[in-house]
């Protein structure tokens, strides 16, 4: 019997979960062993995981979990040194040269467990199975709404800190509230510019910025083909980088803007990847965070200010749990046969990265 047991995250601000009560009972269903363990911080309450008759843990005793268990989590395992004996699910972060990824795998390698990152689960035409891209990019959009009303009355850079939201009901509504009391004193309604508009992230900055009633402008492939320079991103309020990037990506936003008149003064990279020397907005060098949101490249008369979170799904863990979870539990189920399919593509990258491990 397949055995799945579901840990706590351990990574600060982090609620969601990629497995809902609904998906465990179709795990149970479907000949399952299901553990999960109770959470500080999870967003759906261990009282509903306890219904479906599953087996529950307690918080971080994954460790401890019998040796066949394959241990599921979103976000990454504290950097520690000890060996990892069991198969994981998780965002590891590396396999693209991340510079926690040499010891992650080190750790793999010593116990003989294995990563099956979720990054890597992809279809037969290599699109990824599951993905967290739309609340991202909802997220994204808010938060860069947010930083602009900060602008507004005088706050800067931006927000001091960024509060996870129980619904995207509620998100909007106080973002509505804020930008009526910032238009009502004497503020100019805002537009924006989204870049990647057709993919998933985009759909949803561009949901976020309608939901507000504001003018989206939207970008994709064809807008940028030219490959710039992009004065028209400089006559918006807010622009939100939707593209990853890679080689071939060109640059939207480069260091001559900060001197350079424009309307832009809030840049948010739902992308991030601040480290990648394809970076198409190079004028910032380190991704921000709930606590510390905002980093501003430019003040005086003409601020500028970017936020880069690389969790901002997290903002709305509950709409972004549900959402990743239906998408993943097809897969899931198709763990009974580990070896093939998209476990056995994964399985194959993780092998290729072990081999090419310096010890």
């Amino acid at each position: 019997m397949t055995h799945l047991w579901v840990r706590a995250e351990q990574r600060e601000n982090e609620q969601r979960v990629g497995i809902t009560p609904e998906g465990v009972r179709s795990l149970i269903a479907g000949g399952f062993r299901v553990t999960v363990e109770e959470s500080s911080n999870r967003a759906i309450p261990i009282s509903s995981y306890r219904e479906t008759g599953c087996e529950i843990a307690e918080e971080g005793s994954w460790p401890n979990a019998p040796k066949d268990a394959i241990i599921f989590g979103l976000k990454e395992l504290p950097v520690e040194t000890s060996p990892l004996v069991h198969r994981h699910i998780m965002f590891g972060h590396a396999f693209k040269g991340q510079a926690d990824g040499p010891a992650l795998l080190r750790r793999f390698k010593k116990g003989g467990g294995k990563l099956y990152d979720l990054e890597y689960l992809t279809d037969e035409t290599g699109r990824r199975v599951a993905a967290f891209g739309y609340w991202a990019g909802f997220a994204g959009a808010a938060v860069g709404m947010m930083v602009w009303l900060a602008e507004q009355f005088g706050k800067g850079p931006g927000q001091e800190k960024i509060d996870v939201y129980p619904g995207r009901d509620v998100l909007i509504n106080n973002l509505k509230k804020d930008l009526t009391h910032a238009l009502n004193s004497g503020s100019e309604k805002p537009n924006a510019i989204v870049i990647g508009a057709l993919g998933r992230v985009g759909n949803g900055a561009s949901d976020c910025f309608e939901a507000l009633n504001l003018k989206v402008t939207k970008w994709d492939m064809a807008e940028t083909a030219h490959g710039g320079p992009y004065p028209e991103i400089l006559t918006h309020d807010i622009f939100v980088n939707c593209i990853l990037a890679q080689e071939g990506v060109p640059v939207f936003v480069p260091k001559s803007a900060l001197t350079t008149p424009r309307r832009l003064s809030v840049i948010a990279d739902v992308s991030c990847d601040p480290g990648s020397p394809y970076n198409p907005i190079p004028i910032y060098d380190h991704a921000t965070s709930f606590d510390n949101p905002v980093i501003r490249v430019s003040d005086g008369t003409s601020p500028l200010d970017v936020m880069a979170i690389d969790n901002l799904p997290s903002m709305l863990p509950v709409e972004s749990s549900e959402d990743y979870a239906a998408q993943l539990l097809p897969s899931l189920l198709a763990l009974i046969d580990i070896k093939s399919g998209v476990w056995g593509r994964a399985s194959k990258i993780f092998d290729e990265k072990i081999s090419e491990l310096r010890i």
